[in-house]
Formats: C-alpha cells, sequence, structure tokens
C-alpha cells in the first residue's frame, strides 16, 4: 500500500475559463508553494475550453512533493443569474432599487446548475437557495 501524500497548503482561485496564465492571481498564489504554474495553467485551460466567459472556482490541493490535484466548482451562483437576465452587476441597495427580473424556471435551471456544489441534495431547497442569492442582489422572481 502506498503511502499517503502529505497536504502542504490548499488554494482556492477564481480564474476565467480557459484563461489561467502565470500572471496575477494564479503566478503568486501557486509559485509561493512552488507549483509547476505553466503545469496547471495548461490542465487548467483543457477542462474550461468551451466555458469561455466564465469564472469557474478551482481548489487546488498541493502536496509536499510540489504535485497537484484540483477540483473545478459550477460558476458561482451571482454570475449565472447575471448571465440568465443579461445584467454586468446587481444592485448596491437590493431592496429598494430592483435591476432585472429573473422566471422561476430560470431560477431552477441555475439550481440544478450547482447542485453538486450546495449543501443540499434537494432541488426546491437548491430553489430557495438561488432565490436568496436574487433577492440580496435585487433581481426580482416572476412567474
Amino acid at each position: 500500500m502506498a503511502a499517503e501524500k502529505k497536504v502542504k497548503a490548499i488554494v482556492k482561485l477564481q480564474i476565467p475559463a480557459g484563461q489561467a496564465t502565470p500572471a496575477p492571481p494564479v503566478g503568486p498564489a501557486l509559485g509561493q508553494h512552488g507549483v509547476n504554474i505553466m503545469e496547471f495553467c495548461k490542465q487548467f485551460n483543457n477542462l474550461t475550453k468551451g466555458k469561455e466567459g466564465t469564472t469557474i472556482p478551482v481548489v487546488l490541493t498541493i502536496y509536499e512533493d510540489r504535485s497537484f490535484t484540483f477540483i473545478i466548482k459550477t460558476p458561482p451562483t451571482s454570475e449565472l443569474i447575471k448571465k440568465a437576465i443579461k445584467i454586468v452587476k446587481g444592485s448596491s441597495s437590493p431592496n429598494r432599487e430592483k435591476v432585472g427580473r429573473i422566471t422561476r424556471k430560470q431560477v431552477e435551471e441555475i439550481a440544478k446548475i450547482k447542485l453538486p456544489d450546495l449543501n443540499t441534495k434537494d432541488l426546491q431547497k437548491a430553489i430557495k437557495i438561488i432565490e436568496g442569492s436574487c433577492k440580496s442582489m435585487g433581481v426580482e422572481i416572476v412567474d
């Protein structure tokens, strides 16, 4: 039985899909741990091809021997909401100022995309979570 590798660090980054480069924030975050930055960029860009224009969160586990593994998460909820209703940003005062409207069907689609990363396996509860994000962004939910 092989000895398990010792984890040196866990780094969380949000990188535009297919656009990881050694420039900040990727380079400095990985360079301090001695990771082969170009190797990470190559792997990340290959995995996220076709998702350009979306920010992808990634959790990178770095081991003592400078090797690494990473997990790609689903895009941030706010980004999915903004893309669904074609707005640039959420409201600065969500209770007073509404920036757009989203249908329940769109909310359900976003909930299905986000389900693997949410702390529930129940679609109805996931929909409630997404509705909360909409409310905090100043997005009105319509039928």
